[in-house]
């Protein structure tokens, strides 16, 4: 693979995502990855003058079959995502005259619903670390912290993200709302609920925390902030605990936060608020979930089905 600091290019393009769009390090990365696979491609196959506006659609459309034969239809979608970015960055910028990805044609993705846990196993886990403390298997600190995280993921609705960049400046603990920033660092206010405030509080006074200001509320005992791979992985261990299955993620919580909503009669644009969706688009997988549910009951339940 070439190395990017031989194409200027894309790390503009990098630059630009991350400092003028806000992008994710997480979304940057997998499209410099894209860029250069493209490029790599390019060489390997005797097609590239080193010049972004020399390549054709005949081109792209040959790299789209030879990648379809060893990518995933999601992967595939996602390298065009970024192609397609690059290009359009391009054509801003006057480098390139046309964007050759515009209008290619891409396998169809299967629409999977989103899994998520019901309430009852929801509760389950919600109660998982204390019961491991109460049990020995669990230090005290980490069964307090852990509910907090389990409590604040649930309770509003965060990406593991944005829980993990949480301060306590954005918590305001009398209202039980949090200013959150998501993707794209686009804010929002998000109701935590009263029983994950309470966590909070007793959390750090139980612990004695600094809960100044630029203080993370979810942190480790030294006081730093959890990494998302910390938090996932420490939900590995409550769902064991709960007997609930391992590939659950801190994003599958979330899932079940939109399900749960909709379920008890919430209105699917102010779970598309809450929930930071640019798109109702996005929000409405959830409504197929909750209808699928219905619908299995009825088919257990009625006579005729």
């Amino acid at each position: 693979m070439p190395e990017p600091a031989e194409i200027p290019e894309l790390e503009a393009f990098c630059a630009y995502l991350a400092l003028e769009r806000r992008t994710s390090g997480y979304t940057v990365r997998n499209y410099r990855a894209a860029v250069l696979n493209f490029v790599e491609w390019l060489q390997l196959s005797g097609k590239w003058s080193g010049r972004f506006d020399a390549v054709r659609p005949v081109q792209v459309r040959s790299f789209l079959v030879e990648q379809g034969r060893r990518l995933s239809r999601r992967t595939l979608h996602n390298h065009v995502s970024g192609l397609r970015a690059f290009y359009v960055y391009l054509r801003r910028k006057g480098a390139v005259a046309t964007n050759p990805f515009t209008g290619v044609t891409l396998p169809k993705l299967q629409k999977n619903l989103p899994k998520f846990l019901t309430e009852s196993q929801m509760r389950g886990l919600l109660n998982a670390p204390l019961l491991l403390w109460k049990d020995g298997k669990l230090g005290e600190f980490d069964a307090f912290r852990d509910t907090l995280i389990l409590e604040l993921l649930y309770g509003g609705g965060l990406r593991v993200s944005e829980l993990c960049g949480l301060r306590h400046q954005d918590v305001d603990t009398g209202q039980g709302v949090a200013r959150v920033f998501g993707k794209g660092r686009k804010e929002r206010l998000c109701p935590l609920g009263p029983v994950a405030m309470q966590c909070l509080k007793t959390f750090v006074s139980r612990f004695e925390l600094e809960a100044g200001l630029d203080a993370p509320v979810v942190c480790q005992r030294n006081g730093k902030p959890m990494s998302p791979r910390q938090v996932q992985s420490l939900l590995k261990t409550h769902l064991a605990a709960a007997e609930l299955p391992l590939d659950m993620t801190p994003h599958k919580l979330r899932h079940s936060y939109a399900t749960h909503l909709l379920d008890n009669g919430a209105d699917l644009r102010a779970v598309q608020e809450l929930l930071g969706h640019a798109n109702l688009s996005t929000t409405q997988v959830y409504t197929h979930v909750s209808i699928a549910r219905l619908k299995e009951a009825h088919r257990q339940a009625h006579p005729r089905a």
